[in-house]
């Protein structure tokens, strides 16, 4: 591999880094190039004497980063690095994640690399997390060069899919990416990966000419005015809510917005969210392969709703047991494995149908393909979700699960329900699928649950006589009446085996004050009951009330095996990942009467 790096300027004077990767031995003919645009460093510059045993190479501190690379340029591929703007190398600064700027930044670089002499014209565009979006908004610019994209285990709908799923913040997670981006921006990534880090390198790779310079002061001083994720996210409450340092809160920012209409106005967190813009996405005609992990915070279901969002010819998903990045193979009930899964070779079909013209077989394949859990099967369909039976489990007395309803009540039986005093010391551990997406490298682990369940609600079936596989999207049905005029509920999905213990598949959330439904206000098409979060819609609780919270678990494919039981637990709180709301610990009550049955709705395949 040949690398170099140089400075694009952009249209409004910023310089942005980028790294030119091609293969040692060209053919002379021009090749297919790979667009990875980064906010994490293209790389990092290794200090002296360690660059100079290297041959002044960089470090690469990404793995599966340079994996992919190494695998992509071997195949004859051209790939490009860019250090976005406010970040790395790169000059400028950052108002927002994935801001209009940004997003035709990637235009202009596009735009570079089909006047090189080594490119055939054919661009793609790839990546996991941020440059996953990153992918996935290149298509809003709608360049005729760029064909396909991949974006693999990333955002969709930010504000459900990572910052407020089911509208509660994930505060662990903001204030930890913030801390990481932070250090970044000042070039002091040893602040969070170690201090050992500081003897190795130097921080973000220089581009060609300033290396052994160090970075340039003045890229450095631009990311110092970068915004920060945390203190906006705390500022938030509802989907159209905008923070005070946000600079599109009057409809103006750093230049004009990309085409097409947002469904949102300027100023709200849909600015940097990919569904935004999914009619400018789709106008592109781009094919766009989605990648998700079972255990990947909420990213399964971006890969769905963009799946389903976004009808171009060519495009495809495959949901996996994984966690971020798909390096670990995580399943309930057995520990972590190394995935076997080729992410590169199946990312190489890809674009070498779509970019080369290549017959591979892919155009006649089914379009999803997804893992069933603890049936270690790989399974393929013509559409998300396949199609299933519903089977609907009641809460009843004595905390079981039964198939048969309620009976007919002259009035609702009040004597009907279960009183849960919350425990606010209630979570879902250090290493949950909630973390993965700052700790890629790391397996996701859910210790046994059976006294975490202690501390819940729980409602258990009797034992399973044959194998039961749910695939698709668990629906609750919780109606509730609280001491609090709000809440937040979480709902866990869980596997009993034979000895008791308890194994966690899949979970769902929602604060009480977004319950209500709103179907018609959907952005995108909808599996799942939609709320669209605004602050329009709010319904706080009413002393005395019996609301109906119905939202559904994160998807999942999974068998429970015969003998095992289906545990749901029920808490009011995950202090480990989410807010704990102000004003202490409520007593709730979950009302399982006729006219209030709460219930689950487990979407089960017969074989």
């Amino acid at each position: 591999m040949v690398s170099s790096s140089c400075y694009l300027t952009m249209r409004d004077g910023v310089q942005l880094a980028i790294t030119v990767h091609l293969p040692v031995a060209p053919t002379g003919t021009p090749l297919p190039t790979i667009v990875h645009q980064t906010r994490y460093y293209r790389a990092m510059e290794l200090r002296w004497p360690l660059r100079m045993l290297r041959g002044g190479k960089p470090f690469d501190h990404i793995r599966s980063t340079a994996v992919c690379r190494r695998r992509f340029v071997a195949a004859g591929y051209a790939w490009v690095d860019v250090d976005v703007r406010g970040s790395g190398a790169s000059y400028g600064h950052r108002v927002c994640e994935w801001s209009p700027d940004e997003i035709r930044d990637g235009a202009q670089v596009v735009d570079w690399i089909i006047r090189q002499p080594w490119s055939d014209g054919a661009v793609g565009a790839l990546g996991t997390s941020y440059s996953g979006a990153a992918a996935e908004l290149l298509l809003v610019n709608q360049h005729p060069a760029v064909r396909a994209v991949a974006p693999r285990f990333s955002v969709y709908d930010a504000y459900t899919d990572i910052a407020f799923p089911g509208g509660i913040h994930g505060t662990w997670f903001t204030q930890t990416w913030g801390r990481y981006n932070d250090a970044l921006d000042r070039n002091a990534p040893h602040e969070v990966a170690g201090w050992w880090v500081k003897l190795l390198v130097t921080g973000a790779m220089p581009v060609d000419g300033d290396r052994g310079r160090r970075l340039r002061a003045g890229a450095v001083a631009a990311h110092l005015a970068n915004y920060e994720i945390h203190p906006q996210a705390l500022s938030l409450t509802f989907r159209d809510d905008v923070a005070p340092s946000d600079p599109y809160r009057n409809g103006i920012g750093e230049g004009p917005a990309p085409i097409g209409t947002p469904v949102d106005p300027r100023g709200s967190i849909n600015r940097f969210s990919p569904h935004n813009y999914r009619r400018d996405i789709e106008g592109s005609g781009a094919a766009v392969y989605g990648s998700g992990g079972w255990f990947d915070g909420a990213y399964a279901h971006s890969a769905i709703k963009r799946f389903s969002s976004v009808a171009t010819a060519g495009s495809r998903l495959v949901l996996g047991p994984w966690n971020h990045g798909g390096r670990w193979q995580i399943e309930p009930v057995r520990p972590p494995t190394l995935s076997a899964f080729d992410h590169e070779g199946e990312l190489l079909r890809f674009f070498d149908h779509h970019l080369r013209g290549r017959d591979n077989g892919m155009a006649s394949e089914p379009v999803v393909h997804y893992f069933t859990m603890g049936e270690g099967r790989w399974k393929s369909a013509s559409s998300w979700p396949p199609a299933a039976d519903v089977l609907t489990y009641y809460f009843t007395a004595d905390r079981r699960l039964t198939v048969e309803a309620p009976g007919p009540d002259e009035v609702p039986d009040q004597d009907a329900a279960d009183d849960y005093q919350v425990d606010l010391t209630a979570g879902t551990g250090e290493h949950s699928r909630w973390r993965t997406q700052v700790a890629i490298g790391e397996a996701v682990r859910y210790p046994e649950r059976s006294t975490t369940d202690e501390k819940l609600l729980t409602y258990t079936t009797g034992v399973l006589t044959e194998p039961l596989e749910v695939t698709g999207h668990p629906l609750v049905t919780l109606f509730v009446s609280s001491t609090a005029a709000d809440g937040t509920f979480f709902v866990y999905l869980e596997d009993m085996d034979t000895r008791g213990a308890v194994s966690y598949v899949t979970e769902g959330e929602l604060r009480a004050l977004h319950r209500h439904l709103s179907i018609a206000a959907a952005p995108y098409p909808q599996t799942v009951p939609y709320r669209t979060f605004r602050r329009a819609d709010a319904r706080p609780l009413a002393r005395g009330e019996i609301a109906e919270l119905r939202f559904d678990l994160l998807p999942t494919s999974y068998v429970f095996e015969a003998g095992h039981r289906i545990r749901i637990a029920v808490s009011g709180a995950d202090a480990d990942q989410f807010a704990v709301l102000p004003g202490g610990a409520p007593a709730i009550r979950v009302h399982r009467d006729s006219a209030h049955p709460s219930r689950i709705e487990l979407p089960v395949i017969i074989h």
